[in-house]
């Protein structure tokens, strides 16, 4: 097994209260996560000893599992303190991500039935040495056959753990030999890729769906903000792929990627097939804004 930073071969994982290394991190079989996708997940990124909109990311954590009815759900304060015991065990102050993951906790006995579920919730901390996934330089793209889901459906806005919808989509990337895959929503409109939300420029406009069959990442609204702060006119509007091969600039947003420009897609250059001016622009604001916006680590002095 080759991992992409083998400093990631001893980290110490927190799951339900206890930190243990990487060979021993397990769930139960009972675990919901296993039985169902049945958890809510948050990706955090720590900036030169501050995590990025940590209150912003516990508060949808919440609310996810809110909507989704889980029982027994620690408080934003109990995990804000795994998450700093996690990182202070494995020494980590930058270039990290963290992938937090609540479950609806272990069933007495296989079943989809939530009353099968009597012990609270499970929690798991996995932080992991992980710069940005995509290069600054730029990704590739196809659109994918699998349609974003409906919230007539499954509603976007609970940030759960069933990626399969997703998942679908990168396989498409995937067999294409490109980074990721455009998703559209049931009318055909642009929602997002497999795992970032979309914004095209057009004419210095920063346009990007509206957040309805998409998640309305946190990584999108502090573009959203950056833009009104710099006075950069943007936009939510519904966004067809004709509006994407014909924009000026393009680029993906997400804590696993930041900002990443869109050079081609299905086959179209986006603007000169380089990462433009607006993009370069917004991907320095924005590092600096998530770090002067992230939460302290107390264990850093």
């Amino acid at each position: 097994m080759t991992l992409p930073d083998p400093r990631n071969a001893d980290i110490l994982i927190h799951v339900n209260g206890r930190l243990v290394p990487r060979s021993e991190a397990r769930v139960s079989v009972f675990d919901s996560v296993v039985q169902g996708g049945d958890a809510v997940w948050e990706g955090l990124r720590v900036y030169r000893g501050r995590i990025a909109l940590l209150g912003e990311h516990l508060q949808r954590l919440q609310n996810s599992a809110k909507a989704l009815a889980f029982a027994a759900v620690p408080s934003s304060d109990e995990i804000r303190s795994a998450v700093f015991d996690t990182l202070e065990a494995n020494g980590m102050t930058d270039d990290t991500h963290i992938r937090l993951t609540l479950t609806r906790g272990e069933k007495v006995t296989s079943g989809m039935n939530p009353g099968l579920n009597q012990s609270g919730c499970s929690l798991i901390v996995l932080a992991e040495w992980k710069p940005p996934v995509y290069s600054d330089d730029g990704i590739r793209v196809v659109t994918s056959a699998t349609r974003r889901n409906t919230p007539q459906c499954l509603d976007s806005k609970i940030h759960h753990n069933n990626l399969l919808n997703n998942i679908l989509a990168a396989i498409d990337a995937n067999v294409a030999g490109v980074d990721s895959a455009v998703m559209l929503d049931t009318a055909g409109f642009i929602s997002e890729t497999n795992d970032t939300n979309i914004f095209i420029v057009q004419n210095g406009t920063l346009l990007t769906p509206f957040a309805d069959a998409c998640l309305p990442g946190l990584t999108r609204q502090m573009v959203l903000d950056i833009a009104d702060a710099e006075g950069i006119p943007s936009r939510e509007k519904n966004l067809t792929l004709a509006e994407l091969y014909t924009a000026d600039e393009a680029f993906t947003t997400g804590t696993m990627g930041e900002l990443t420009p869109i050079l081609e897609a299905d086959g179209r250059v986006i603007g000169e097939r380089v990462r433009g001016d607006m993009t370069r622009r917004l991907q320095a604001l924005h590092r600096t804004y998530a770090w002067e916006r992230g939460e302290p680590l107390p264990f850093v002095s």
